[in-house]
């Protein structure tokens, strides 16, 4: 819950941002004028009655300045947390002199600062923690005159961490990210400088333009803009270099925008590693694909027998987009076979991609099977199916199927999926095998039976002759207690009538009581609940028996 100075200081600040005319309740300003006045416990309480006042219009003289930078001093002896020294960073920044101590405190803050895969600074604590602590250390050095308290590599990682925080959901989270971007932004030494892709990084092969954006950690432009900007382009897989220190274009119209059309070098297909240099020292590396247009050179389908060989087949040849205008038949003592050569649009030259798929589409229920076609030693795709060893796998399901080749790649700016031809597929499966498909397909499309949880059996009770002989081995020694007494004739004139001797006999009778409460329906921890109270009074009461016995042995 949010303590009184903290609810205090949004009061004011909504009341100050949203231009309200009603005055400030007389409570709240006397609390804060009190709240100045008297040492504060915490380096937030400082913070927050502090800005509330300075919010509110209320005159901080000199000697409130004094005494505030006194207190600060005090409460960071015994709390010198990241969150204290944060607050603390930012308290000392409006003081003036009476901060001054603060600023040696700044390094102690930095080196607690977290490394994340060499890229990133964070304190422990996440956004709210780091941008606290940033934010209020450059105000403080810039207060005081002094060099900022970062060097260029740490305001960097730092900057790559807020950045990295950019979808942050709350209203704080997002102001403290605002004003943390804004005060690196605006740091004219060490400000780090945004250098990355204007779109997906995909570089079309009719129009290869590589476009950069160069902007502050805001997305404005540079003040001052960069004199040039140059690049060096090489191949990721070849490491031929495509173009070496080319300057980029500015852009008329945007003055973030950088662009350089390599149409003139004739890029190939793949992926590129770009190098940008801009003066007075910043580098960045970025990466790019071409992309390039694939073509069906050549395209063979045909079907035979199973046994025969694959030269032997007849084939159909089909041109990219059409369709064959046959129906193809095939049946289970046959096998379908397909082959493709793919081309480079430009070079002609055989290529390979990521996704070369036969789908097979029922034409009546929409079916469909994907088999993965393998390439050969001279890079063509082929893709064989013997109808009767796959006919499980159709669910021995006979009828029209649309033969569809899906080509697709990463670097393909033109993937495609092409109906080239129909098949007529006859499945002779036994009476067996198509009820069992049958029943399949019809389970697959019934709701699962519902599970019923059952308890487990309980064990089966032993016989009633059993139960009986065990409970009358268990009554068995006190009746034999009581026949004994009887045989040798009890004497109670000798039993001391006193409260010791009544207590004890009551209590354990009482236990023994308990013990066939406990058989019946208690539980163990029950049981000894109450058998301590039992047991501690029946001592007591034998202990005082015992000694009275004792006292009048000795007297006789």
């Amino acid at each position: 819950m949010p303590q009184d100075f903290e609810k205090n200081f949004y009061l004011i600040g909504a009341r100050k941002n949203f231009g309200c005319k009603e005055a400030l309740p007389a409570k709240v300003e006397s609390a804060i004028k009190v709240a100045l006045t008297k040492d504060a416990s915490t380096a937030q309480e400082i913070y927050y009655n502090f800005h509330s006042a300075k919010l509110a219009g209320l005159a901080v003289d000199d000697k409130v300045r004094t005494t505030l930078g006194k207190n600060l001093q005090t409460v960071l002896k015994k709390d010198d947390s990241l969150n204290s020294l944060g607050h603390a960073f930012a308290v000392a920044a409006e003081l003036g002199s009476a901060g001054t101590f603060a600023y040696d405190r700044i390094e102690e803050a930095f080196v607690q600062a977290d490394e994340v895969d060499g890229k990133m600074l964070q304190f422990e604590g996440g956004l709210s923690i780091t941008a606290l602590i940033v934010n209020g250390a450059f105000k403080l050095a810039t207060t005081l005159s002094k060099p900022a308290p970062i060097t260029t590599e740490q305001a960097v990682k730092f900057a790559t961490y807020f950045l990295s925080r950019a979808s942050v959901q709350t209203p704080k989270g997002v102001s403290l990210l605002l004003e943390a971007l804004n005060l690196l932004a605006t740091q004219k030494t060490i400000a780090p400088v945004c250098i990355r892709l204007a779109d997906n990084g995909q570089l079309l092969p009719e129009s290869p333009v590589l476009r950069v954006r160069v902007c502050d950690l805001l997305g404005k432009p540079l003040s001052p803009a960069l004199a040039a900007l140059s690049t060096t382009i090489v191949s990721r897989t070849s490491s031929d270099v495509l173009v070496s220190k080319v300057n980029l274009v500015p852009n008329k119209d945007d003055s973030t925008l950088f662009t350089y059309n390599l149409k003139s070098a004739s890029p190939t297909r793949g992926l590129y590693r770009v190098d940008i240099e801009a003066a007075p020292s910043y580098k960045q590396q970025l990466q790019v694909s071409v992309l390039g247009k694939v073509r069906v050179s050549s395209l063979e389908v045909g079907v035979g027998d199973t046994d025969s060989a694959a030269s032997s087949v007849k084939r159909h040849s089909v041109a990219h987009p059409s369709k064959l205008p046959t129906v193809l038949n095939a049946d289970s003592q046959q096998k379908v076979l397909l082959k493709t050569v793919l081309v480079d649009d430009v070079s002609s030259k055989p290529i390979s991609v990521h996704q070369a798929f036969v789908l097979l589409r029922h034409q009546e229920t929409l079916q469909e099977i994907i088999f993965v076609a393998e390439t050969d030693s001279s890079k063509a795709y082929k893709f064989e199916m013997d109808v009767g060893a796959r006919a499980s796998d159709f669910r021995y399901k006979s009828g029209l199927y649309e033969v569809h080749l899906i080509i697709g790649d990463a670097l393909l700016s033109n993937s495609f999926r092409w109906h080239l031809a129909d098949l007529e597929l006859k499945f002779s499966a036994s009476e067996g095998q198509h009820q069992s498909a049958s029943v399949e397909t019809a389970s697959l499309r019934k709701p699962l039976p519902e599970i019923q949880h059952q308890f487990r059996a309980p064990e089966k009770r032993p016989p009633r002759f059993v139960s009986d002989l065990f409970t009358a081995l268990c009554i068995a020694p006190i009746v034999i207690l009581f026949a004994l007494w009887a045989r040798l004739g009890v004497n109670v004139k000798n039993f001391p009538l006193s409260l010791g001797s009544l207590g004890f006999h009551l209590g354990l009778g009482a236990i023994l009581v308990l013990f066939v409460i406990f058989w019946l329906r208690l539980n163990m921890f029950e049981t000894i609940r109450y058998l301590i109270p039992l047991a501690l009074f029946t001592f007591f009461c034998g202990n005082r028996m015992l000694r009275k016995i004792a006292r009048s042995s000795t007297e006789k």
